[in-house]
């Protein structure tokens, strides 16, 4: 198992904060990268929400599977994601900070598979990188510097 964890202190407070990365149709607006999102249950916001997101990676289309398994209102939202055989978990967690709100994201990388799980530190460090930006894009929204 490997490990990433990102956190974001934001100007902003923790309910704006919490439905930014809860809610898949704000956090797709709020991410650059994301293209697209298609709904794949009735249900577009709470746990047994199953969403399918689009985003550019290194300018080609990515698609991927994701699910709310967790969602308590304005603290912490799981989302689960499996890709190429490896089980991503990530908890985004949301607390009060005086002014600000510290916005913590800890993703969890599972997998059976031998070679994976060999490669997974580097496949963690690049992921770690393109969460900092993800978390940059919410800390923008969140913040009102980007529409």
């Amino acid at each position: 198992m490997a490990c990433v964890t990102v956190v974001r202190n934001i100007s902003a407070p923790p309910d704006a904060v919490f439905h930014t990365v809860a809610d898949p149709e704000r956090f797709t607006k709020a991410i650059v990268g994301v293209t697209r999102l298609e709904f794949l249950t009735k249900t577009t916001s709470g746990v047994g929400t199953r969403f399918r997101q689009t985003r550019l990676m290194k300018g080609k289309p990515s698609t991927m599977d994701f699910e709310i398994t967790e969602y308590v209102e304005n603290q912490r939202v799981r989302i689960v994601n499996q890709t190429h055989g490896t089980v991503w978990d990530s908890v985004f967690t949301i607390e009060p900070e005086g002014a600000t709100t510290r916005l913590t994201m800890r993703m969890d990388a599972k997998t059976e598979q031998r070679a994976v799980r060999f490669m997974l530190p580097f496949v963690c460090f690049l992921v770690r990188k393109a969460v900092g930006v993800d978390l940059d894009d919410v800390k923008a929204a969140c913040e009102g510097r980007r529409s």
